[in-house]
């Protein structure tokens, strides 16, 4: 039986464990998540245009970047099916190392993708797989450790562990962007396109031996076998799952639409934008996506203070209702010159820190015991499916053809749908 004494220690049995140690691993798989997330969603606006779709004018290429970059979010459903499979057949040590093998792999494999210019279509098709090959990862990556963190807390703790995992997001990014604006302003253009955007694609690889290391040591532990064991991360069948629980993964599919909206309408969006349609430096605007991000992290953290005062589902109510008045004005900040772009990028990475600090497992607590796990998998599969997999193409196909207003539309789309889900998700079924 899992429960607390001390609220700095999780004792299970006779067991003990210490809350920041899983923080930790899940930190550092996150940031390296997130990381390979963002080195590619940067290359996709700088690099693989140029790259992989010289045939095409930029802005055609961007959106063909943008497409293939959406592949991994279909593909990530799939892929948490298939390494539950492997984690129930072989165990979830080899479900976790295969998956994570596969993620750095694919990571990698892009570093060395030659261009159009020397395979034809074959760079393509070669990017696409690759992008699948990540998607069908991150499903199997998920090893349950941010819902053990939100859910076996005392309740006057869950908000703070929850936004934990969220951390990995602006770690990521700020690293990736750092990695990116570090080489395009050393290098000569010729050499930036030639080798030099490829090195954070190696720097990811070493991040994920890295991540796997730590994770495979929370993963092995006594404690985590017990929760393992006692069905508290017990994987259960999909189909069982979805016929169970579907109202529920459905609801939290949704519920985190309006954060995850704006988490790439205040990262991959807007440097598309600036990229395609100003004379600014990418680097320059690389610089004040990493100084939002610092902002984004101190949300965070905030939303974890917040979220146990006030509740987790006020907060992401407030904060959708917020983020829907951000939407009526942000966006043509973009084209206000270095002032607009930074409290465009600060006041967005604010509310995406505050909203997005606990959209992770929102209403996880809604479902059985049993299919926690497997519920809590395939809800966020889908909650990155509709709220960011198609974001950056339907943003920035929406903004070039009906200017930026209606970006911001889109916006206002996903914070309808997140009120929407969290106002259902309160009227609950009887048997529930």
């Amino acid at each position: 039986m899992v429960f607390f004494g001390d609220p700095g220690v999780v004792k299970i049995g006779h067991e003990h464990a210490n809350p920041g140690e899983i923080a930790t691993g899940v930190i550092i798989g996150r940031t390296s998540e997130f990381f390979d997330f963002f080195v590619y969603a940067i290359a996709s606006v700088i690099v693989f245009p140029r790259l992989v779709f010289p045939f095409t004018d930029h802005l055609t290429g961007t959106l063909y970047s943008f497409a293939i970059f959406a592949l991994a979010f279909i593909a990530r459903p799939f892929g948490s099916a298939i390494f539950m499979t492997i984690g129930r057949t072989w165990g979830k040590s080899a479900k976790l190392v295969i998956a994570l093998v596969l993620l750095g792999t694919a990571t990698v494999a892009i570093a060395f993708l030659p261009g159009y210019e020397e395979i034809g279509a074959a760079a393509v098709w070669l990017l696409a797989l690759a992008r699948v090959a990540q998607g069908l990862a991150w499903g199997g990556a998920w090893d349950g450790l941010a819902s053990l963190l939100a859910l076996n807390t005392p309740p006057r703790h869950r908000g703070w562990y929850a936004m934990i995992p969220q951390l990995g997001a602006p770690l990521g990014l700020i690293v990736a962007s750092a990695l990116f604006a570090f080489f395009a302003d050393s290098l000569s253009a010729d050499d930036f396109f030639s080798w030099g955007w490829r090195y954070p694609f190696f720097v990811a690889f070493a991040i994920n031996v890295v991540a796997l290391f730590a994770r495979l040591r929370i993963v092995a532990t006594s404690e985590y076998d017990f929760l393992f064991e006692s069905r508290e991360l017990q994987p259960a069948r999909i189909c069982s799952t979805l016929r169970h629980e579907g109202r529920n993964i459905l609801l939290g599919a949704f519920a985190p639409l309006a954060s995850f909206a704006l988490f790439h309408m205040v990262t991959v969006f807007p440097l598309s934008w600036i990229f395609l349609f100003t004379r600014e430096s990418p680097v320059r605007f690389l610089v004040i996506e990493m100084i939002g991000a610092v902002f984004g992290v101190i949300a965070i953290v905030a939303s974890g203070l917040i979220a146990d005062r006030i509740g987790r589902k006020s907060l992401l109510m407030a904060s959708a209702m917020a983020i829907a008045t951000y939407s009526g004005f942000a966006p043509q900040l973009l084209d206000a010159g270095p002032i607009g772009e930074t409290i465009y990028m600060v006041v967005g990475f604010v509310l995406l820190g505050l909203s997005f600090g606990q959209s992770s497992g929102a209403i996880a607590a809604n479902f059985a015991r049993y299919f926690r796990y497997t519920a809590s998998a395939l809800t966020s599969d889908l909650a990155w499916l509709f709220g960011a997999g198609f974001a950056p193409f339907a943003a920035l196909l929406l903004a070039s053809h009906f200017g930026l207003i209606s970006a911001g539309a889109y916006l206002l789309s996903g914070a309808v749908w997140t009120l929407l889900a969290l106002w259902l998700s309160g009227r609950r079924p009887a048997e529930r």
